[in-house]
């Protein structure tokens, strides 16, 4: 729509939407929902091998770096490939409305959402910055094993909240606690599906646990990994690039990743890489197939989104132009990981390459 009211072609501002939210899918400056998920799943893998491996959500160094490096290889296809293709829009959709300026009471709920969030910032900072702070590790003082790190989910809800709560209250569409209940419950109807796959992920997990076949397999996994002679960076490369493949077939990373964590992480655990590494190459692979998978759950509402302006277009109309992201990011997020690896960086707090 953006794109459409600025005079260019509407497509390409949904190919650029939808590669940086599906193609770029784990690259965040802050930590999302799918991270804490993912961790918990990688944590359980990791006991297989040592059961008091801890995998923290804020391992997300290497994803915040990555958000860049999405930003720039999408604009790059965006203005090289994908708009040249698409020429000058000839449609008959128009652009929906005019921009108009804020209205007193949203800039209201703007101020209190930045004001709330100063203040909730300010009481975090104030708990981990100096050196007997609240928020820090009461036995060693430290911030990895933290009160913030440990309840990092709870922080990020009340933010969300807190935030969300004051926007409302200034902007007038929250009158009353009755209204807030209203807006939570009406988020909360969309985990039904979610929760149902985090309860057989979790069965998945404790099979595994319980029948040593992820044990068994990590270890048989690892002698022909070490028979092979790949050294660390093919090694990720190849993981990289078979995650990217199973995304083809199965479109949830929670899914895959419950599948495949209780062997890929023990395995290479063995080898000597840390489960963070080993998660941080599976969501470089689960990400970039996104936008030319079928079985994206979304992928069928993009479809229709592009027919709106193009009425003719098909399924390979769609995979045709989001090709160009999911190579590209292939490319650009794998030379990262190598650079990553290469230079021996931390992937987050306490959270190394190697074991």
């Amino acid at each position: 729509m953006i794109f459409l009211a600025a005079g260019r072609h509407p497509i390409a501002g949904m190919a650029a939407a939808f590669a940086g939210v599906s193609g770029g899918y784990s690259a965040n400056l802050v930590l999302g929902t799918i991270d804490p998920l993912l961790a918990g799943l990688t944590q359980e893998a990791a006991h297989i091998v040592d059961p008091t491996y801890a995998v923290t959500p804020a391992a997300n160094y290497f994803l915040a770096v990555s958000t860049f490096v999405v930003a720039f290889a999408g604009t790059w296809v965006t203005e090289k490939v994908v708009v040249p293709r698409l020429g000058t829009y000839k449609g008959s959709e128009k652009a929906d409305g005019e921009l108009r300026p804020l209205t007193p009471t949203e800039r209201k709920g703007l101020r209190n959402a930045v004001g709330v969030l100063t203040v909730l910032a300010a009481v975090i900072l104030w708990g981990i910055l100096p050196e007997g702070g609240f928020l820090r590790d009461l036995k060693s003082g430290g911030v990895l094993h933290s009160p913030l790190l440990t309840a990092i989910v709870p922080f990020i809800f009340l933010g969300g909240a807190l935030a969300g709560v004051a926007y409302g209250l200034g902007a007038g569409t929250m009158k009353s606690d009755s209204d807030v209940m209203k807006a939570m419950s009406r988020s909360m109807e969309t985990l039904g599906s979610y929760l149902v796959l985090v309860f057989f992920a979790a069965q998945f997990v404790a099979f595994f646990n319980w029948s040593h076949l992820g044990l068994i397999g990590a270890v048989k996994g690892a002698e022909v990994l070490k028979a092979t002679g790949l050294g660390g960076i093919p090694l990720m490369l190849g993981f990289v690039l078979l995650s990217a493949a199973v995304n083809l077939l199965m479109g949830s990373a929670s899914a895959k990743w419950a599948v495949m964590a209780p062997v890929f992480v023990p395995m290479l655990m063995l080898l000597g890489y840390t489960p963070e590494l080993t998660q941080a190459a599976y969501r470089v692979g689960d990400s970039v197939t996104n936008v030319i998978s079928p079985t994206m759950s979304y992928f069928a509402l993009i479809l229709a989104t592009v027919q709106r302006y193009d009425p003719k277009a098909g399924l390979g109309t769609l995979i045709a132009t989001m090709l160009p992201y999911s190579l590209a990011f292939l490319v650009a997020w794998s030379l990262l990981l190598v650079a990553w690896i290469t230079l021996g960086l931390p992937l987050g707090p306490g959270a190394g390459l190697r074991l």
